[in-house]
């Protein structure tokens, strides 16, 4: 008996340890001295996806079989609070049963488009869904199931400059990356989609467009392990030239891949991305980045084999004044729970 509650007590002071760290900038994150440790979210936001919108800036990360899939703002991209939550529910068979661990919400993309804010993403056993809202706030509209199908992932929506709408994703098991046409309000998808890329466990595209070119910003390689492969092309069916962009090289940071690239209003450019770490989850860096001949440089080439490596600490993108973490706890003074 009192074995088992010595076990008990080192797996509960395991966790107050796991949760303090989460909730204690300093040890990570903005050091208030205008520099940044990654990561810059030591907590679960796996396959991040974030935007800008003038001068602010807004993530959302997959849920899997937990309910609701928060959204999250920041002023300065390295500090972060919880702002909405977009589903309570999914009304499919078995999840009132916790028959669906595991499912849930995969590698989500966030788009603001017409003056309309859109999250996409794919559950492995119903589908495409989509919810929109006119403020990321909230109120987010009820989940429309855009495509009703199993083994779709990571999908993201793109909006060509004469107002077309594509629709990329990838396939269950990795791969391959796969384009749709879509309806201008991303209720629809308009065909069965044409294959643009197959690569080793390819997922995750970011599809965006910069002077002439489309890029496709994918994660290659599996969560532990991977790299970021950026594809580019002057057509977006392709043919799509490849390059290989961030790996883990000399550093202790595995599978560095899958996020976002954003700028700054000033033409600053960084890369958000994930890291398996363990028991944690899959924690947040950002890697400083801007652009060589037409092809993203992200991190820093420490081994100078022509693919960036994670950094360690770096100057935050923005001046601020403010150290916090997305919130943590519930002191129950209001009718609903707290975002956390």
């Amino acid at each position: 008996m009192l074995k088992k509650e010595i076990l008990l007590w080192i797996c509960l002071l395991g966790s107050t340890f796991i949760l303090s760290g989460q909730g204690r900038p300093g040890v990570w994150g903005d050091q208030g001295n205008g520099t940044y440790i990654n990561p810059i979210l030591n907590a679960d936001y796996s396959d991040p996806d974030v935007i800008r919108v003038g001068d602010t800036y807004y993530m959302v990360a997959s849920d899997f079989h937990f309910m609701g899939m928060q959204v999250l703002e920041s002023a300065d991209m390295v500090n972060w609070k919880l702002i909405s939550r977009i589903y309570q529910r999914l009304d499919f068979p078995g999840w009132d049963e916790n028959a669906r661990y595991a499912g849930g919400s995969w590698a989500p993309a966030i788009r603001y488009h017409d003056g309309m804010f859109r999250v996409f993403f794919c559950t492995p056993g119903e589908g495409l869904f989509m919810s929109a809202a006119t403020d990321p706030a909230g109120p987010w509209s009820p989940l429309h199931l855009v495509r009703a199908v199993e083994k779709w992932e990571d999908p993201c929506p793109f909006w060509d400059d004469d107002g077309t709408a594509y629709l990329g994703r990838s396939q269950h098991g990795a791969g391959p990356i796969i384009l749709h046409k879509m309806s201008p309000d991303g209720t629809r998808l308009l065909d069965d989609g044409y294959t643009v890329y197959t690569g080793p466990v390819a997922e995750g595209t970011k599809i965006f467009k910069k002077d002439g070119y489309y890029y496709m910003s994918i994660p290659e390689g599996g969560v532990e392990t991977g790299w970021q492969t950026i594809l580019r092309s002057r057509n977006i069916y392709g043919p799509y030239e490849k390059k290989v962009v961030l790996e883990q090289g000399t550093t202790s940071v595995n599978g560095p891949h899958q996020g976002a690239i954003v700028d700054t209003p000033d033409g600053q450019w960084f890369f958000y991305h994930f890291q398996h770490s363990g028991s944690l989850g899959r924690v947040v860096h950002l890697q400083p980045m801007h652009w060589k001949e037409g092809w993203p440089v992200m991190g820093v080439d420490i081994d100078r084999n022509g693919i960036g490596e994670p950094v360690y600490s770096w100057k935050k993108p923005i001046e601020s004044t403010q150290v916090f973490a997305p919130q943590t706890h519930d002191d129950f003074s209001a009718p609903g729970l707290s975002l956390q």
